[in-house]
Protein backbone atom coordinates (compact mmCIF):
# COMPACT_ATOMS: atom_id res chain seq x y z
CA UNK A 1 0.00 0.00 0.00
CA UNK A 2 2.93 2.56 0.74
CA UNK A 3 3.33 5.68 2.26
CA UNK A 4 -0.16 7.27 2.19
CA UNK A 5 0.30 10.60 3.65
CA UNK A 6 4.18 11.69 3.98
CA UNK A 7 3.46 14.84 5.23
CA UNK A 8 0.39 15.31 7.53
CA UNK A 9 -0.05 19.40 6.42
CA UNK A 10 -0.83 20.75 3.38
CA UNK A 11 -1.94 23.73 3.53
CA UNK A 12 -4.87 23.55 1.04
CA UNK A 13 -7.24 23.90 3.61
CA UNK A 14 -6.58 27.27 4.86
CA UNK A 15 -8.51 28.63 2.60
CA UNK A 16 -11.91 26.78 4.62
CA UNK A 17 -11.93 24.13 2.04
CA UNK A 18 -11.32 20.48 2.26
CA UNK A 19 -10.47 18.11 -0.32
CA UNK A 20 -13.12 14.96 -0.93
CA UNK A 21 -12.24 11.82 -1.53
CA UNK A 22 -13.36 12.12 -5.51
CA UNK A 23 -10.93 14.82 -5.46
CA UNK A 24 -13.79 18.14 -5.15
CA UNK A 25 -13.08 20.78 -2.97
CA UNK A 26 -16.01 21.77 -0.66
CA UNK A 27 -16.48 24.10 2.55
CA UNK A 28 -15.23 22.41 5.52
CA UNK A 29 -18.82 23.20 7.18
CA UNK A 30 -20.66 21.58 4.46
CA UNK A 31 -23.49 19.02 5.32
CA UNK A 32 -21.17 16.28 4.03
CA UNK A 33 -17.95 17.50 5.88
CA UNK A 34 -20.16 17.67 9.49
CA UNK A 35 -21.96 13.93 8.34
CA UNK A 36 -18.47 12.28 7.76
CA UNK A 37 -16.55 14.27 10.72
CA UNK A 38 -19.28 13.15 13.04
CA UNK A 39 -18.85 9.52 12.15
CA UNK A 40 -15.17 10.23 12.66
CA UNK A 41 -15.76 11.60 16.24
CA UNK A 42 -18.28 8.40 17.01
CA UNK A 43 -15.28 6.13 15.92
CA UNK A 44 -13.33 8.36 18.29
CA UNK A 45 -16.23 7.94 21.27
CA UNK A 46 -15.85 3.93 20.74
CA UNK A 47 -11.95 3.76 20.53
CA UNK A 48 -12.50 5.93 24.07
CA UNK A 49 -14.58 2.83 25.33
CA UNK A 50 -12.20 0.53 24.07
CA UNK A 51 -9.41 2.48 26.15
CA UNK A 52 -11.03 0.88 29.66
CA UNK A 53 -12.40 -2.65 30.15
CA UNK A 54 -14.95 -4.10 28.41
CA UNK A 55 -15.93 -7.76 27.88
CA UNK A 56 -13.98 -9.59 24.82
CA UNK A 57 -17.05 -10.16 22.97
CA UNK A 58 -18.14 -6.20 23.30
CA UNK A 59 -14.29 -5.66 22.56
CA UNK A 60 -14.45 -7.42 19.58
CA UNK A 61 -18.01 -6.48 18.10
CA UNK A 62 -16.65 -2.36 18.69
CA UNK A 63 -13.76 -3.10 17.33
CA UNK A 64 -15.30 -4.50 14.22
CA UNK A 65 -17.71 -1.71 14.03
CA UNK A 66 -14.87 1.34 14.15
CA UNK A 67 -13.49 -0.67 10.65
CA UNK A 68 -16.98 -0.04 9.23
CA UNK A 69 -17.76 3.16 10.97
CA UNK A 70 -14.07 4.23 8.77
CA UNK A 71 -16.03 2.55 5.60
CA UNK A 72 -18.81 4.95 6.15
CA UNK A 73 -16.96 8.07 6.78
CA UNK A 74 -15.29 7.15 3.26
CA UNK A 75 -18.89 6.07 1.37
CA UNK A 76 -19.99 9.60 2.61
CA UNK A 77 -16.68 11.53 1.79
CA UNK A 78 -16.80 9.83 -1.87
CA UNK A 79 -19.83 11.07 -3.33
CA UNK A 80 -21.66 7.75 -5.16
CA UNK A 81 -19.25 5.21 -3.29
CA UNK A 82 -21.05 2.03 -1.46
CA UNK A 83 -19.22 0.48 1.59
CA UNK A 84 -22.07 -0.09 3.93
CA UNK A 85 -24.35 -2.88 2.52
CA UNK A 86 -27.86 -4.41 4.10
CA UNK A 87 -25.99 -6.85 5.43
CA UNK A 88 -23.86 -4.98 7.83
CA UNK A 89 -27.61 -3.78 9.07
CA UNK A 90 -28.49 -7.12 9.48
CA UNK A 91 -25.50 -8.12 11.16
CA UNK A 92 -25.81 -5.00 13.79
CA UNK A 93 -29.95 -6.50 14.15
CA UNK A 94 -28.40 -9.98 14.77
CA UNK A 95 -25.95 -8.20 17.84
CA UNK A 96 -28.77 -6.47 18.72
CA UNK A 97 -31.18 -9.27 19.55
CA UNK A 98 -28.85 -11.45 21.01
CA UNK A 99 -27.48 -8.57 23.50
CA UNK A 100 -31.33 -7.20 24.10
CA UNK A 101 -32.15 -11.16 24.65
CA UNK A 102 -30.61 -11.62 28.45
CA UNK A 103 -31.91 -8.00 29.82
CA UNK A 104 -34.82 -7.11 31.51
CA UNK A 105 -38.06 -5.05 29.91
CA UNK A 106 -37.80 -1.40 30.42
CA UNK A 107 -40.08 -0.05 32.50
CA UNK A 108 -38.40 3.44 32.78
CA UNK A 109 -35.87 5.58 30.88
CA UNK A 110 -32.23 4.93 31.47
CA UNK A 111 -30.33 7.97 32.65
CA UNK A 112 -26.59 8.28 30.89
CA UNK A 113 -24.11 5.82 33.59
CA UNK A 114 -23.97 2.89 35.50
CA UNK A 115 -20.11 2.63 35.53
CA UNK A 116 -17.31 4.18 33.42
CA UNK A 117 -18.02 1.83 30.25
CA UNK A 118 -21.39 1.97 30.19
CA UNK A 119 -21.47 6.15 30.42
CA UNK A 120 -18.46 5.93 28.11
CA UNK A 121 -20.98 3.89 25.80
CA UNK A 122 -23.84 6.43 26.22
CA UNK A 123 -21.37 9.17 25.14
CA UNK A 124 -20.75 6.93 21.89
CA UNK A 125 -24.54 6.69 21.33
CA UNK A 126 -25.11 10.37 21.22
CA UNK A 127 -22.72 11.08 18.93
CA UNK A 128 -23.67 8.25 16.84
CA UNK A 129 -27.50 9.96 17.02
CA UNK A 130 -25.87 13.03 15.97
CA UNK A 131 -24.30 11.30 13.30
CA UNK A 132 -27.70 9.95 11.73
CA UNK A 133 -28.75 13.59 12.13
CA UNK A 134 -26.45 15.12 10.07
CA UNK A 135 -26.51 12.56 7.48
CA UNK A 136 -30.08 12.93 7.15
CA UNK A 137 -29.11 17.05 6.60
CA UNK A 138 -27.10 15.77 3.85
CA UNK A 139 -29.55 13.79 2.22
CA UNK A 140 -31.99 16.60 1.72
CA UNK A 141 -28.99 18.53 -0.15
CA UNK A 142 -27.23 15.68 -1.73
CA UNK A 143 -27.55 11.63 -2.62
CA UNK A 144 -26.85 9.66 0.46
CA UNK A 145 -27.86 5.72 0.45
CA UNK A 146 -30.43 4.79 2.73
CA UNK A 147 -28.01 2.12 4.00
CA UNK A 148 -25.69 4.37 5.49
CA UNK A 149 -28.99 6.30 7.45
CA UNK A 150 -30.14 2.74 8.62
CA UNK A 151 -26.70 1.85 9.73
CA UNK A 152 -26.19 4.39 11.96
CA UNK A 153 -29.53 4.12 13.44
CA UNK A 154 -29.02 0.14 14.17
CA UNK A 155 -25.63 0.81 15.73
CA UNK A 156 -27.32 3.98 18.42
CA UNK A 157 -30.10 1.19 19.15
CA UNK A 158 -27.06 -1.25 19.61
CA UNK A 159 -25.25 1.14 21.34
CA UNK A 160 -28.07 1.50 23.92
CA UNK A 161 -28.42 -1.77 24.53
CA UNK A 162 -24.46 -2.10 24.94
CA UNK A 163 -24.17 0.43 27.75
CA UNK A 164 -27.45 -1.78 29.66
CA UNK A 165 -25.46 -4.64 29.44
CA UNK A 166 -21.98 -2.81 30.45
CA UNK A 167 -24.22 -1.28 33.85
CA UNK A 168 -24.60 -4.74 34.41
CA UNK A 169 -21.43 -6.31 33.48
CA UNK A 170 -19.59 -3.32 35.55
CA UNK A 171 -21.81 -4.57 38.65
CA UNK A 172 -23.23 -0.63 38.87
CA UNK A 173 -26.08 -1.63 37.34
CA UNK A 174 -28.43 1.12 35.76
CA UNK A 175 -29.66 4.61 36.79
CA UNK A 176 -33.33 4.43 36.21
CA UNK A 177 -35.40 8.09 35.88
CA UNK A 178 -37.22 8.96 38.64
CA UNK A 179 -40.29 10.99 36.79
CA UNK A 180 -42.39 11.05 39.88
CA UNK A 181 -39.34 12.56 42.12
CA UNK A 182 -41.43 15.87 42.49
CA UNK A 183 -44.11 14.85 44.20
Amino acid sequence: MGNRLSKIYTRTGDDGTTGLGDGTRVAKDSARVNAYGTVDEANSCIGVLLAGEVPDDVRALLTRIQHQLFDLGGELCIPGHAAIFDADIDALEARLDHYNEGLPVLKEFILPGGGEAAARCHVARTVVRRAERDTVTLSRHDAVRPQAIRYLNRLSDLLFVLSRVLARAGGHGEVLWEHDRRR
